[in-house]
């Protein structure tokens, strides 16, 4: 199949096709690494090629919802058996895992053709993808400028047509900030929807799994294939009682649907970012859903505070287990520099700050959790601006936070409130970069969701627009 056919194709269409014996597995497969080798050395989004792993399994898949399309896994969260996961990060660039994490299963089951993974930074810790270990990572539609992070590789080979969907992970941001930035669908499900096995909970619940694709439906299908509870979750949500897959397409009738231009966690959005809310609303007006300005209540700073202080604990007892593992302490010139200090932090977090810093986390999200009694949607720009340039978080350390939070505003607030939260490709800026639309539901409510993403992308279609990589 050549790359012109085959990205016309989301994966539903493209196992479609295998299905009918009209494509081969291996076709497809080919068609990936060919396309791989053409963009990968400009974006570096692939940065482990499985291709030999890959051919293996293309000849021996023969069945399941989405057999034969290949598929990239982040390098960060799921574990091929027998393959490095780095975390990107030389920390852990001999962690060679003993098996398959659970959602690697169940994607093999499901068919997925897995030959690569793809671009992270140190430990998922940035929105943005430019590791000192990996390198960086650029945006298929400005290689100028980044892809996001942390899932910033998979967004990169997505948008790019090197795969049609690909693994993806959100501990604060991570699938809609790169879906955004990349003019790609995201949805970060419910805490509790997919399931870590063999490991426990991501940075105290605020961290879940998924992908970044070109359609809805894709990410439906996704979502059904790995929504199974694994025996020992510490909690979990059961698996819906209709598929995701049947969701989209089904009318989501008139929705309340609540509205801000706000950055919640900076001063302002980038105009071009809050003038596409303001279209967004019109549009969802325009569908039939009643639309009203609304302001997000909770104590913001006291849950960032709270997250703050689980994620870099959790650091720290990453690199003790490292420690442990090689015999020596980790040091300074182990990893980064803003990596290090999320450590050092880390060690001082005592076991009372880390309960107080849940509590915190709980108190925003039951406060949140009040506005959807009134509300069925909230509807927020996914990111404060379009994409940055590459370097432009770093390169003065003086203006970190405020640039990182300028750049990822509004996403945090949902991985720890729990809800699910999908970003929309329904705006490009004048300089014909995307602006990612973020829409949040009620815990566990990721059927209304997808049946409203359904509905916007066959009133504002976008599959067609693709980066001029």
């Amino acid at each position: 199949m050549k790359f012109e056919e085959y990205r016309q194709h989301d994966a539903v269409a493209l196992a479609g096709l295998v299905a009918k014996g009209e494509v081969s597995a291996g076709e497809l497969l080919e068609t990936a690494v060919e396309r791989m080798a053409q963009v990968n050395p400009a974006l570096n989004a692939v940065t482990l090629d499985l291709t030999d792993f890959g051919r293996a399994e293309a000849g021996a898949k023969s069945s399941g919802p989405l057999a034969g399309v290949p598929f990239l896994l982040k390098d960060l969260g799921a574990l091929l058996g027998g393959t490095v996961t780095s975390s990107g990060s030389a920390l852990l660039k001999d962690n060679v895992a003993a098996a398959d994490s659970a959602i690697t299963k169940a994607y093999r089951d499901a068919g997925l053709v897995i030959f690569g993974k793809t671009n992270t930074p140190e430990f998922g810790l940035m929105p943005i993808t430019e590791s000192t270990f990996l390198g960086p990572c650029r945006n298929p539609w400005d290689v100028s400028r980044t892809p996001g992070g942390s899932s910033g590789g998979a967004a990169s080979a997505v948008a790019a047509g090197i795969v049609p969907a690909a693994h993806a992970s959100d501990g604060g941001g991570s699938i809609r900030t790169p879906a955004s930035a990349c003019g790609l669908f995201g949805m970060k499900p419910s805490r509790g929807r997919v399931s870590f096995a063999p490991l426990g909970e991501g940075w105290g619940g605020a961290s879940i799994q998924h992908a970044v694709t070109r359609s809805v439906r894709d990410s439906a299908v996704l979502l059904d294939i790995v929504c199974q509870p694994q025996v020992g979750d510490p909690y979990f949500l059961a698996a819906p009682s209709r598929p995701y897959a049947q969701e989209v397409g089904r009318a989501p009738g008139s929705l309340r649907i609540g509205f801000t231009t706000a950055a919640l966690a900076s001063d302002a959005l980038d105009p071009e970012c809050a003038a596409a809310v303001l279209d967004a609303a019109k549009l969802c007006a325009s569908l039939g859903h009643t639309v009203e300005e609304v302001t997000l209540p909770g104590d913001l700073a006291a849950m960032q505070q709270g997250a703050g202080d689980v994620i870099a604990a959790s650091i720290a007892s990453i690199f003790d287990t490292e420690a442990e593992r090689r015999g020596r302490p980790v040091t300074e010139d182990d990893v980064e520099v803003l990596t290090w200090g999320m450590y050092r932090r880390g060690t001082g977090v005592s076991g009372s700050s880390y309960v107080r810093g849940l509590a915190a986390i709980h108190a925003y999200g039951r406060a949140v959790a009040a506005m959807f009694e009134t509300y069925d949607v909230v509807l927020l720009s996914t990111l404060g601006s379009p994409a940055i340039p590459i370097g432009h978080l770093t390169e003065d350390l003086r203006q970190f936070s405020e640039r990182l939070f300028a750049f990822m505003p509004n996403t945090q607030a949902f991985n720890n409130t729990g809800q699910p939260a999908m970003t929309v490709p329904l705006a490009w800026s004048k300089g014909d970069l995307p602006i990612g639309l973020q829409f949040v539901g009620r815990m566990g409510d990721e059927a209304t969701l997808f049946r409203l993403a359904g509905q916007l992308e066959t009133a504002q279609p976008w599959f067609d627009r693709v980066a001029p990589l």
